[in-house]
């Protein structure tokens, strides 16, 4: 082969890779729950569109995911409806979930030509968790009663610490009093900050699959301070004219999840230690066996 007909060779292989395939992008903020359900997205669009799928899983916290997605490094993401309102837009929160939905939706296609789909079905609250011990020793039930029994060493995640319905608005409007200053923590290790008796209560959500299996007691918000986070995917109008059946295949998940299923998904991959792809795997194909 003469040396014209090598290089030429060498150039189509080297630009095989010069154009890729039209493909979707699908990320996650970075605690096991957002990556558990962007894994459940990416196969979803797999197996039903039959398109690359690039993942971008535990991104970051919501602003930098959300940057992400105004961008256009990503296409979508699943996102809390409570968060985009405070933590995002800097609304004051509201508590009627359908008024929410609707504002973020309104504001999201808007300014930045993004949809929010129908829930998936669960709503991932803000929760206040103590020991099971100690609820029950003090016979507190209600974020008032706990206000009013004692101090408490506190622990939260970053992100709470700092967004308009976190941690300074949750001390206000119970007058809820610590000891010392609260404890900032990676969202992982909170649960073992609790069982270690170093904090007395943490700030967790509402479908963590460790609340499912510890000695432990969800206090309740009984003043509604916290919004509702019903969970829901968002996507770039874009992507969607893209693949046009990009939409309806994750609207099919729309409605699927309930707390309970949140809870559990979660606990299979923080307390049985399984992969998330397997767990994923699992849901989608309970969920629909002939999905394949």
């Amino acid at each position: 082969m003469d040396r014209a007909k090598i290089i030429a060779g060498l150039s189509l292989l080297l630009c095989a890779g010069c154009t890729r395939a039209p493909h979707v992008t699908v990320a996650s903020k970075n605690f096991t729950e957002q990556v558990l359900l962007g894994e459940i997205l990416a196969q979803q669009i797999e197996r039903r569109l039959h398109v690359p799928v690039d993942r971008k899983l535990n991104l970051g916290g919501t602003l930098l995911t959300h940057e992400a997605l105004v961008r256009g490094d990503i296409d979508l993401y699943p996102e809390y409806t409570g968060t985009a309102l405070t933590a995002i837009l800097k609304r004051p929160p509201a508590y009627d979930p359908a008024a929410v939905l609707a504002q973020v939706s309104d504001v999201y296609r808007r300014q930045w030509h993004v949809d929010w789909l129908r829930p998936l079905g669960f709503v991932d609250s803000f929760a206040m968790i103590v020991r099971g011990d100690d609820a029950r020793r003090m016979g507190i039930h209600t974020l008032s009663e706990a206000a009013q029994a004692r101090a408490w060493r506190l622990g939260a995640g970053p992100e709470f610490a700092s967004r308009a319905d976190g941690l300074d608005g949750l001390l206000k409007t119970y007058n809820l009093r610590t000891q010392g200053t609260p404890v900032t923590m990676d969202l992982g290790l909170l649960y073992q900050a609790l069982d270690g008796r170093k904090v007395d209560m943490i700030a967790a959500n509402s479908t963590d699959g460790q609340a499912a299996v510890r000695d432990v007691t969800i206090l309740q918000d009984d003043r509604r301070y916290f919004p509702p986070y019903d969970c829901a995917v968002v996507v770039r109008q874009d992507a969607e004219a893209r693949f046009p059946g990009l939409r309806s295949a994750l609207e099919e998940l729309s409605g699927r999840f309930s707390d309970a299923t949140m809870r559990q998904l979660n606990h299979s991959v923080d307390g049985e230690h399984r992969s998330v792809v397997q767990v994923a795997e699992g849901f989608l194909r309970a969920l629909n066996p002939d999905n394949r």
